[in-house]
């Protein structure tokens, strides 16, 4: 039974993916902090314990992520999938001291945790010659978003990491795959103040994502309307774009 390790998994895009790799027969191991969150889900879904192993970690803490990787090849063996997923989104204004922690925290969590997540699988991954790294980017890493320079900043960061990544393990058997979302319909968007053209439901975005991974797919925008609109927007000059941009609602930050 292959087995997907999965991270950010109490919640959102994680648990759709979790829901989809088990539909396929999958083993999982499930990465939160927020622990019981995925016991009582997994139970509610009916999955039992030798299918669904649970690790605690906070992904921006170094240590505690990379031992929960160690922990799982040590219980459950070397994962064909791991899907550094965990993120978070919140509005900054850098005129703001506080929003200054805000965007390190958002940086700790979105790029140096998606490094750490991968970093326990790179090497043993490599000496078995196959498996899949998946980092979760976003079509707002294409563009800068005013409000919104924590979230758009880390995400065209985890999509120029696992570029560099990718070239790196080129040779070796394991693909790294990109997959940059649009809008989904989770706790995370639900505090959104602006349109969100092309929501998708989680099902839906878990099981484009699903095949995207098994494909191999170096990078994937879904769905692929905002594939199209990211380009469209990526080819803007900056004034358009910037007057385009004029008056959007921003991000809610921490304190809003």
């Amino acid at each position: 039974m292959p087995l997907a390790f999965i991270t950010g998994a109490s919640s959102g895009l994680g648990q759709a993916l979790a829901w989809r790799y088990h539909q396929a027969g999958w083993q999982l191991a499930l990465v939160a902090r927020r622990t019981g969150e995925i016991d009582s889900w997994a139970a509610a879904q009916g999955l039992r314990p030798e299918h669904c192993a649970v690790y605690g970690a906070d992904v921006a803490d170094t240590g505690a992520i990379v031992s929960a990787g160690e922990a799982c090849i040590a219980a459950q063996g070397l994962p064909d999938v791991v899907i550094a997923n965990a993120g978070i989104s919140i509005g900054i204004d850098t005129a703001v001291r506080a929003d200054i922690d805000v965007l390190a925290r958002t940086f700790a969590v979105n790029n140096v945790g998606l490094a750490a997540t991968f970093h326990p699988f790179v090497a043993p991954m490599a000496a078995r010659g196959s498996g899949r790294l998946v980092g979760i980017g976003s079509v707002s890493g294409i563009r800068g978003l005013p409000g919104h320079g924590a979230y758009c900043a880390s995400k065209a960061a985890v999509i120029g990491y696992c570029e560099s990544l990718r070239g790196e393990l080129r040779a070796s058997g394991v693909k790294v795959v990109t997959i940059c979302p649009g809008y989904v319909d989770t706790p995370l968007t639900r505090k959104n103040r602006y349109g969100m053209p092309f929501l998708m439901q989680p099902g839906d975005f878990a099981d484009q994502a699903f095949r995207a991974i098994d494909a191999g797919a170096s990078y994937r925008v879904i769905p692929w309307q905002m594939g199209i609109v990211a380009k469209l927007l990526r080819a803007l000059p900056n004034a358009v774009f910037d007057r385009a941009l004029a008056g959007r609602p921003r991000k809610r930050r921490q304190d809003e």
